[in-house]
């Protein structure tokens, strides 16, 4: 964190500028940008609530600092959030199998178990969790940083069920 912290102060992002960040396949399973701004780094440096241009750019920068050219990149693969949400999966479950499907068939080499991390907005004031969905086992686990019962979230349960 100190180091994403670092690296954004250098930049002239601090002083009003966005930067369009280019993600390449390896992160999502599909190539896109994203713009961040100022505002949006300052929602995580100042713990307040997280938009998903942020939790995006993090991931991204776990990806290029940590993971791109490794083996983790077969062992451990993202979902967006902005694919996956409460929304679509009220209004189109069946498009939300479909992605899910897409991004599991979209890793590299699917001989290797791996784990792939959805961060879900539980609709709950904007609090975030993080589903990790464990292929090779059938199993999905849900990380939470509150205390409570997943199942209160409905559309996080439609999720696991998809």
């Amino acid at each position: 964190m100190m180091r994403l912290e670092k690296m954004v102060e250098e930049s002239d992002i601090m002083h009003g500028a966005i930067r369009s960040v280019d993600f390449d396949e390896g992160v999502f399973g599909f190539a896109h940008s994203e713009i961040i701004a100022k505002e949006d780094m300052q929602q995580l440096f100042e713990h307040e609530e997280l938009g998903i241009a942020v939790i995006h750019t993090y991931i991204w920068y776990m990806y290029v600092t940590l993971m791109r050219g490794t083996e983790l990149c077969n062992r451990f693969n993202f979902i967006a959030a902005s694919r996956i949400n409460t929304t679509f999966i009220t209004k189109n479950p069946t498009s939300i199998k479909n992605e899910l499907v897409d991004r599991f068939m979209a890793a590299d080499d699917n001989t290797t178990p791996s784990l792939y991390f959805l961060p879900f907005n539980s609709g709950n004031g904007g609090h975030w969790v993080l589903v990790a969905m464990d292929l090779s086992r059938l199993m999905v686990y849900y990380l939470d940083s509150l205390s409570g019962d997943w199942s209160k979230y409905p559309s996080m349960k439609k999720t696991v069920d998809a």
